[in-house]
């Protein structure tokens, strides 16, 4: 299995996920980023302050890494670049620089963070675990600003997200990465319609987790994939509840070796708010 490898600063970053040991190895070189975010409304800079992995800055989702959200383009769409550009260099990060995040949800918050860098050929890796695995003590209050750095402005790839036409009767595989039971149609408040994409694929994101919030075995991850059909080359669009847990799919099907899949951003609080959208329902895709 081979993974891009780009080397930035003396750090060979050769995985979408990198360990703690990795980051031991190159704590010095890179940005370490809390990326943490709750659906309930608690405060991801409050859960922050109270406990950090040490010299972690925190950056949030909504001010940095989504658009305000509505129901013609989902909860969570992708900030215009010059907001997303000017987001990194406030906190500190150049273009040059090599981000790692970290949540304390097994990095399915965190992940989006990584992909928008990833996709726009920036170095950025997932830190398996959460916080809370941490062995040593916690810092708490926020860390000391950095200085500005320089970010470019760069679109995001079309090449790199699919739109809400691509997802019905798409040629390849569609994967959904929330939970089984609002895939399946349970009733949930933050969405109109309860079901999922028709046709589309259940392949949970927290169910490549382990109890801790480590991933699981890379071939119990990659067998997550490839019985509904994820091969290597195959097509691929994920898509979540609002565009940010589907990162986290994207991310680990590389890092067992699947290649790289396409994001739907308006995901399911978008498709679902269109009710000329056909759904469906049930432990089938329909």
């Amino acid at each position: 299995m081979s993974f891009p490898r780009p080397t930035i600063k003396d750090v060979e970053l050769r995985s979408p996920i990198i360990d703690r040991a990795w980051l031991d190895q190159n704590r010095d070189h890179v940005v370490l980023v809390d990326s943490r975010w709750y659906l309930d409304g608690r405060s991801g800079l409050e859960a922050y302050q109270a406990g950090h992995l040490p010299g972690a800055i925190f950056i949030d989702l909504d001010d940095w890494l989504a658009a305000p959200g509505s129901p013609e383009h989902g909860r969570h769409p992708l900030p215009a670049p010059e907001i997303f550009a000017d987001g990194m260099a406030r906190h500190g990060i150049s273009d040059d620089s090599v981000v790692v995040a970290y949540d304390d949800a097994g990095g399915v918050i965190a992940a989006r963070l990584v992909w928008m860098l990833r996709s726009i050929g920036r170095a950025a890796a997932l830190l398996d675990g959460v916080v809370n695995a941490y062995d040593g003590p916690l810092e708490v209050g926020s860390a000391p600003p950095r200085a500005p750095g320089t970010f470019s402005v760069r679109p995001w790839p079309q090449s790199s997200l699919a739109e809400i036409d691509e997802v019905v009767d798409f040629a390849g595989v569609v994967i959904d990465a929330r939970n089984r039971d609002r895939y399946e149609g349970a009733p949930d408040p933050v969405d109109p319609r309860f079901g999922h994409i028709p046709g589309a694929q259940s392949i949970p994101c927290r169910a490549n987790l382990d109890a801790n919030g480590f991933l699981l075995d890379p071939a119990q991850v990659r067998s997550a994939f490839t019985e509904p059909g994820v091969e290597p080359g195959t097509p691929v669009i994920s898509y979540c509840g609002s565009g940010v847990t589907a990162c986290h799919n994207l991310l680990t099907m590389e890092w067992v070796g699947l290649g790289v899949g396409r994001l739907f951003p308006g995901s399911w609080s978008q498709y679902s708010n269109d009710r000329a959208r056909p759904i469906a329902t049930g432990a089938e895709p329909g």
